[in-house]
Parts: C-alpha cells; sequence; structure tokens
C-alpha cells in the first residue's frame, strides 16, 4: 500500500516567534527541522519536503547571521526547502507620543505559502498539507489547500494558537507545545561539519546560552 504523501509549510516569522514568546523554547531556536516533523508522521504517512517561509531580518546583522546559520544547518538535509520573502517598511504611531516610527513587517508568506499549496496538490505531489502558523492570514491559504484536494492540517506553534483558524470546518488543528519531548530529540548537534564544503558550522552562542538554561 502506497504512503500518503506530506508536506509541511512553516510559517517562518509565526513559528520563530512562537518560540521566542516563551523563555524556556528558545532553546529550540537550534532545530533539525526536518527531524522534528518526521516524529509526526504515521506508520502510512512519509515527509516529502519541509518548506520553510521566511525573510532576511534587515538593520540587524547579528540575528541575521544567526538565521543564515540555522539555514545552513537545515539545508544539510535535501527535504528542507527555504522559501524567502523580504521586509517592507512600515509607518506605526506611537500611542504614547503620537509620533510616526518606521518599523519592518514580513510580507508575501501566505501567498507564498498557499501558491505552493495548491501547486503541490494540483501536481499530486502531497496529499496532505501541514500548515505550522497560528496566524490568521493564513486562512485563504489554508482554504485552498482544501480546495485543491488535499488533507489540511495546523500545527499551532508553541505559545500561539488562533481560535479563528482552529473554527475552520475539516481542519485537524495541534499544538505543538503539547509535544516537547520531540523537539528535545529534534535539536541539533552543537557542531555540524557541512557535506557539501566542509566548513564547521558552530552553534550561536547567545542561543548555546538558551539551551544551558
Amino acid at each position: 500500500m502506497n504512503k500518503q504523501k506530506v508536506i509541511v509549510y512553516v510559517d517562518g516569522f509565526n513559528f520563530y516567534y512562537g518560540l521566542k514568546k516563551n523563555s524556556s523554547w528558545k532553546r529550540y531556536y537550534w532545530l533539525d527541522l526536518v527531524k522534528l516533523f518526521e516524529k509526526f508522521m504515521l506508520k502510512n504517512q512519509e515527509l516529502m519536503a519541509v518548506k520553510y517561509f521566511s525573510a532576511r531580518p534587515i538593520n540587524n546583522e547579528d540575528k541575521a547571521h544567526r538565521q543564515s546559520m540555522f539555514f545552513d544547518a537545515n539545508k544539510e538535509n535535501p527535504k528542507f526547502h527555504l522559501i524567502m520573502g523580504k521586509y517592507l517598511k512600515k509607518k506605526i504611531v506611537c500611542k504614547r507620543c503620537g509620533f510616526n516610527i518606521n518599523t519592518y513587517e514580513e510580507k508575501e508568506s501566505d501567498v507564498r505559502i498557499a501558491t505552493q499549496i495548491v501547486n503541490d496538490a494540483k501536481n499530486g505531489d502531497c496529499d496532505i498539507a501541514i500548515v505550522v502558523s497560528a496566524d490568521s492570514d493564513m486562512i485563504p491559504a489554508i482554504e485552498l489547500a482544501k480546495s485543491a484536494g488535499a488533507r489540511v492540517y495546523v500545527f499551532f506553534p508553541p505559545s500561539h494558537h488562533s481560535e479563528a483558524i482552529a473554527k475552520i470546518p475539516g481542519i485537524n488543528v495541534i499544538r505543538m507545545q503539547w509535544y516537547e519531548t520531540r523537539f528535545k530529540q529534534s535539536v541539533l548537534p552543537d557542531e555540524i561539519i557541512l557535506k557539501r564544503s566542509g566548513y564547521k558550522l558552530v552553534i550561536p552562542d547567545k542561543w548555546k546560552k538558551y539551551k544551558e538554561v
């Protein structure tokens, strides 16, 4: 009997801030994503790909460097696919002083995820789509996945929840914070020798300190 093909679509921004929101979950920044989601597969399922949607941080070189190291570590597994968007400048008004403040907002992830899901479902690349996000902006992507014929699960990142998503008819919802043991089992080694270049990748010092707490 053929196994059901599963593709995971990770809203990287929402996933990262889910970990960041609770200090005890920051120890899982340095994570093997393919290994993590393999642990959610049933015997009749096969993980085909983990598609991770993100954008490069702006005006923060240290943060961008840590992100690049995380991507390089995960790209060692061919099932990890990185799809990059971008940050756009956004003006907000300070509620206290009334001045305009320039900030940056990650854009396009919901559209990119929707496009990928529909394309994968129509091409027969997946039977099950797992959307990792608690951002209600993902609702059109989730609904499109259903309309394309895929069976859809939504995994809420740790510390995050969306009532609007949970109420979508026919959607299976899982809260990832209930499965911390699987996170513990999926932490990357502190040192990784990259296969393509032979470069030794070492966990960022800041993230290593979170592991030691």
